[in-house]
Formats: structure tokens, sequence, C-alpha cells
């Protein structure tokens, strides 16, 4: 698991980088084709991660705990202009996160959770290892979706 959670990060760290070259305004644009924006696609993985990792395997009870979850879940849409500070805010998470769900890994929090099927992909997480291979697929699905989106903005 120590590569998972590695490449994790990196990917993260990439979404990062992609996301200080732009502007505030280019990152809450919605390009034509498109239903989101770059920043709704960042903030869709940082609560996404949270919610599969945690709610969905019965480990914690409720969203409400993920902060920004309501602005960033699934079938949510962009509904404000995101300032500097959200988006301050949401790199930070994008790690802090994913740092948080590493040490309750090695602590064993997750030894025991309850299967679910995604939605994404119809398929079943029977553990953690399951839940955080498959949030690899989706965050750089999101990824690529943010790369599309800065491409047809840096065209424009």
């Amino acid at each position: 698991m120590e590569n998972v959670f590695k490449f994790i990060f990196e990917s993260r760290r990439a979404f990062i980088k992609l996301i200080e070259e732009l502007s505030l305004e280019q990152l809450n644009e919605v390009p034509a084709g498109f239903n989101n924006s770059i920043i709704w696609n960042f903030g869709h993985i940082v609560v996404s991660t949270q919610t599969l990792s945690y709610t969905r395997t019965g480990i914690k009870e409720g969203v409400s705990w993920v902060k920004y979850v309501d602005a960033y879940a699934k079938g949510t849409k962009p509904t404000y202009f995101v300032e500097q500070a959200e988006v301050d805010e949401l790199k930070a998470l994008a790690l802090s996160t994913i740092e948080d769900i590493e040490n309750d890994y090695k602590e064993g929090v997750f030894d025991i959770i309850t299967a679910y099927d995604t939605a994404t992909y119809g398929a079943t997480m029977n553990n953690i290892e399951d839940v955080l291979t498959t949030s690899i697929g989706h965050d750089n699905l999101h990824f690529g979706y943010a790369v599309a989106q800065k491409r047809i903005i840096n065209n424009q």
C-alpha cells in the first residue's frame, strides 16, 4: 500500500500544479461542452475520497463532517465563484486528507469495512485497498477532465 499512497500523493500534486498555473477566473470557468469547472473537478476528488473511504465503508456516519461536501459531492455543479481562500484550503485538504487516510490505514481503522458498489465504475469495494485503488482511477479521471478544460480555456 505504500506505493498506492505514494501514487495518490503524486497525482494530487500534479493536479495542484495544474491549478496553480491558472487564474481564479480560469479555475471557475465552465467551458463549452462541460457542466463543471476545473476547481469543481478538484474539489470533487477531495470530498469523494473521504466519503468513499469513511462513509461508504461504514467507518463514519453521514457526510456532514466532510468540508465542502455540499459544493463538490457527486451530482453537484458549480453554483458560486470559488475564491482564492477556498482554492488554497482545497489544495491543503487534497494532501492532508490522504495523510489522514494513510495514518488510519496504518492504525487498522479500515481492517473491517462494509462492502459497497461504486456508482461510477460499478465495482464492488470489499476492502480499503479496493477503495483506494479505485480512488486513484477516479482522481485521474477528473484530472483528465481538468486538463481538457485547461486546453479549451487557454485556446479561447
